[in-house]
């Protein structure tokens, strides 16, 4: 609780130095982002914590560039986490990273163990958050339903996504093999978006690298890292470099469009075969 006392106490003191720096004061930044101005009061003196579309708005009223926004983006994303835990199971887990997607703008997705969170199905997204774990079903159940309902961001044109998966991360199967023939149609719906692009890299190409975890990269400025019992927040610039030139490495290696279909289509028929052998 005390970090997280300090984290706020933090952010209010990086958003002051910020908008002395902008030459505001803070009935300006209210009336220029368009928020009530006790609410820059509460945030400045480290008693509020800003949901996504506050922040967006304080960003375009302050005119942030890379470096101030990045410093922002790193201290919210470890409140959000602290939040989430404070709330406890697995729904507050999820709404957390609901808020970071909402306030993120470019979105890249490295997964080599499983279809990523924002590409599941509702079944696939109940199934992951159960298998292999000792968790609540309803818990599990309601957390699947924030998952899903987040995935709204995928059809907003103004975002950009990419996406790259492992051939393994596809042929890994929670649940029975039947049911994923409605999350291959997920993929292969998706694909078609066009500011999002998908892509898979087939295992009978070499690998760039191991594939040893996966990760999400928002904004450039922020990866988490999904791990049994929560996420790992990263925000060191060196970090990142490593995950970005990962994720190219990976990309570049990949199939997409027609012959991403095709591969989706191969394994959809062994999955088929599995099915009926079971």
């Amino acid at each position: 609780m005390e970090d997280r006392r300090d984290r706020l106490r933090a952010l209010g003191e990086l958003l002051r130095r910020l908008r002395k720096d902008a030459g505001l004061t803070g009935k300006e930044l209210a009336a220029r982002a368009g928020v009530a101005q006790p609410t820059i009061s509460r945030i400045e003196t480290g008693r509020l914590l800003p949901v996504p579309e506050t922040v967006e708005r304080l960003v375009a009223a302050l005119g942030l560039d890379k470096a101030g926004r990045t410093e922002l983006d790193a201290l919210l994303a470890r409140l959000r986490d602290e939040v989430s835990r404070l709330k406890g199971g697995l729904v507050g887990r999820e709404a957390a990273n609901a808020a970071r997607l909402r306030s993120s703008r470019r979105v890249v997705v490295f997964s080599s163990a499983m279809v990523p969170a924002l590409l599941q199905t509702a079944e696939y997204a109940r199934l992951a958050l159960m298998v292999g774990r000792e968790v609540d079903e309803d818990d599990a159940a309601k957390a699947a339903a924030v998952r899903v309902e987040a995935q709204a961001v995928l059809f907003d044109s103004g975002r950009e996504f990419s996406f790259v998966l492992t051939e393994g991360a596809v042929r890994t199967w929670p649940g029975s093999p039947a049911s994923m023939a409605a999350q291959l149609d997920r993929l292969v719906q998706v694909a078609t978006l066009p500011h999002v692009r998908l892509g898979a890299v087939p295992w009978s190409v070499q690998a760039p690298a191991f594939p040893l975890h996966g990760f999400t990269v928002y904004d450039g400025a922020v990866s988490v890292v999904e791990s049994l019992t929560g996420d790992l927040t990263l925000t060191e610039s060196g970090e990142l470099s490593i995950h970005e030139e990962t994720f190219e490495a990976f990309a570049a290696a990949a199939v997409y469009g027609e012959e991403l279909r095709d591969l989706l289509g191969r394994i959809g028929a062994d999955y088929h075969a599995l099915a009926n052998h079971f």
